[in-house]
């Protein structure tokens, strides 16, 4: 193997791991998708500030543990025996004396749970998933989610929180009914009225939160309606404010790659995609028309999409510590502000994602929202490669029935045999190189002495050229690879088709695969031994020394040889806690390839391709197109002299 080639493995091998560290985008790259005006007027922006401040619960109260049912029906929300506050709540006042209770809106895929106190969603299963300890999957978890509409009545800021809501069933009346289900290609509308006046009379005054649910369906209709309120909310605050606050709860394997994968995506209405870290606090004041906010975790997501747009927001995503919160991953907020028309009845009409991150589901959709799986949209080959390549290879496959592993085995031989023509031209290429060893060699002893560098490296260039040798070929096929290397890193991790997936030892081909739990922690490695990561590693370090034996560099460079041999050292305390289909790729690819090599070495006859150099070397060296050109400028100016 000649010393470009190694370089250009080293390179590869290097790109990735930097790509896997560093692949958010930087604080430069978000403040370019960030477009900010300033166009609200110096009264209502101190309004917006007042509406922010409004308090979920205490940020410095990290929840421990996740609450039992029998601990959340001792701590029922009541009021039933409260003083009615008429200073803090006026009008809204007798709303705030109530009994908690739930109703239940139900299809294929969701059950979704409806407290009387808010108005909104305290619980959302999905009915076709589960936790990495097999219970019941919620997408977050009552007493640590904190959603609320906030508005302004008589200079008073009122919560929806807290207020008490009545159930308002739309296609007939059912009194005491609680359950609601859907399939198929029906709906149902099911609403939370909050009046503030008699709703017997013929035009009662009231907020409602709506709620539109469909057969086999993730997205929801969520309206927020105000009806009869003129001269009840602030004439001089012409919007609203949402206030969203929770704790995204732990729902997969690795605590690590879940809190990695878990933060706020937005969608501007004029612009791409963003997001905020994923590797520690961060924050965004968003003060342009946003068309989505999305509490984005590993695998699932809870999107509020408006039907045209949200005015600003300001969104906001902390780290936990898994000491003290093993229970929940990440806190997210996001206080929306979103247009109101003081003097007319209002209908924010808008849709609720509650779902997983499939690609083929959101994309569905038609707002972007598939963005947030990481396909490498930063890298335009990747994501190009991961759309329209394996996906849909992949769902090819698994609409076949397979098992995963198969479908990754027959995937990992596809892709080999797209790539062999290149496989080929780099061994083709290294096996030239070998032939050309000894002359290389005798020019080392003809130009022993460092000032003869140049000397040496010009006539290596010339000895490369008469004999019909490019030094880059075997390189430059090799990098023509890292697009569909990067990809498939991206993929595998991302691809919810391999959670709690089960193949051979690993459990889940999403998270990493555990043959034996350590009784202490490594650093930069872990508590447990990934069999797939040792077999990656070890068939990495079996392709390596076969590689450098058939292309005659074992004695080249020990320098770069001890740094080609430490890779794979490397690699195996980065990806002891990657997901385990990810490494068992790279252990069929490193297999595959071995087999490809052995096969490559029968095809060919070194003697003859020895044979064929010698030829070259005795024929004319053929000179560019560029080099003709200089030579006839050069002879033209010759005769004019």
């Amino acid at each position: 193997m000649s010393r470009d080639n190694i370089i250009g493995i080293v390179v590869i091998i290097g790109i990735l791991l930097v790509y896997s560290i560093w692949s958010t985008p930087s604080a430069e790259d978000r403040e370019k998708a960030r477009i900010r005006q300033d166009s609200i007027a110096e009264v209502n922006r101190q309004n917006a500030e007042a509406a922010k401040s409004v308090d979920g619960f205490n940020a410095n109260d990290l929840p421990t543990e996740t609450p039992k049912e029998a601990d959340k029906q001792a701590d029922i929300k009541t009021n039933t025996e409260g003083v009615q506050d008429n200073d803090k709540y006026g009008i809204f006042a007798a709303n705030t004396i109530g009994e908690n209770d739930y109703y239940y809106l139900e299809n294929e895929l969701i059950k979704l749970t409806i407290s009387t106190k808010g108005g909104f969603i305290t619980n959302a299963e999905l009915k076709n998933y589960k936790t990495s300890d097999q219970n019941p999957l919620s997408l977050f978890i009552e007493e640590y989610n904190d959603f609320a509409v906030n508005f302004y009545y008589a200079n008073k800021l009122i919560s929806t929180s807290d207020l008490f809501f009545i159930s308002h069933p739309y296609e007939e009346s059912q009194p005491g009914k609680k359950q609601f289900n859907v399939s198929g290609n029906d709906s149902l509308e099911f609403g939370m009225r909050m009046y503030i006046s008699d709703p017997a009379i013929e035009n009662p005054q009231y907020i409602e939160l709506y709620y539109g649910l469909k057969g086999n369906d993730y997205m929801i209709d969520f309206d927020i309606r105000f009806v009869g309120m003129q001269g009840i909310i602030s004439q001089n605050v012409p919007f609203i404010n949402i206030k969203w606050d929770m704790f995204s709860p732990k729902q997969e394997k690795s605590y690590v790659n879940e809190q990695r994968n878990t933060t706020i995506h937005y969608h501007y209405v004029n612009d791409e995609v963003s997001y905020l870290s994923e590797n520690k606090d961060d924050r965004e004041d968003l003060r342009t028309n946003i068309k989505w906010i999305s509490f984005k975790q590993q695998f699932f997501s809870i999107s509020l999409i408006a039907k045209e747009h949200f005015k600003n927001a300001d969104i906001q995503a902390i780290t936990l510590n898994e000491e003290e919160s093993p229970n929940f991953v990440r806190r997210m907020s996001a206080s929306i502000d979103i247009e109101y028309d003081v003097r007319s009845d209002n209908n924010i009409a808008m849709n609720l994602y509650l779902g997983p991150n499939h690609y083929q589901t959101l994309s569905a959709y038609d707002l972007k929202l598939e963005r947030q799986i990481p396909l490498g949209w930063s890298f335009f080959l990747m994501s190009w490669i991961n759309r329209f390549i394996v996906i849909p290879i992949f769902n090819w496959l698994d609409s076949m029935n397979l098992g995963y592993g198969l479908i990754i085995l027959l995937l990992t031989i596809m892709l080999k045999i797209v790539l062999l023509p290149i496989a080929y031209k780099t061994y083709i290429s290294s096996a030239k190189m070998r032939v050309l060893k000894p002359d290389i060699e005798e020019l080392g002893k003809k130009f022993p002495k460092k000032e003869d560098s140049m000397k040496k490296q010009q006539a290596t260039m010339a000895l490369y050229k008469k004999a019909g040798v490019n030094p880059m070929a075997g390189c430059i096929p090799m990098l023509l690879q890292l697009p569909i290397l990067l990809a498939l890193f991206r993929f595998f991790p991302a691809s919810i088709e391999l959670r709690q997936e089960a193949f051979l030892w690993a459990d889940d081909l999403s998270s990493y695969d555990s043959i034996f739990d350590l009784p202490f922690t490594i650093p930069f490695y872990g508590s447990h031994v990934s069999l797939f990561t040792i077999l990656m590693a070890v068939s990495t370090i079996i392709y390596t020394r076969m590689n450098t034996q058939m292309t005659g560099s074992a004695n080249q460079m020990p320098g770069m040889k001890t740094m080609m041999y430490m890779m794979p050292v490397m690699l195996l305390f980065i990806f002891n806690s990657f997901a385990s289909g990810l490494s068992y790729y790279y252990f069929l690819a490193n297999a595959i390839s071995l087999g490809q090599m052995y096969l490559i070495q029968q095809f060919i006859d070194e003697d003859a391709l020895r044979a064929k150099i010698e030829e070259n070397k005795k024929k004319p060296v053929k000179q560019s197109k560029w080099q003709e050109k200089m030579k006839q400028i050069a002879e033209a100016q010759k005769k004019k002299k």
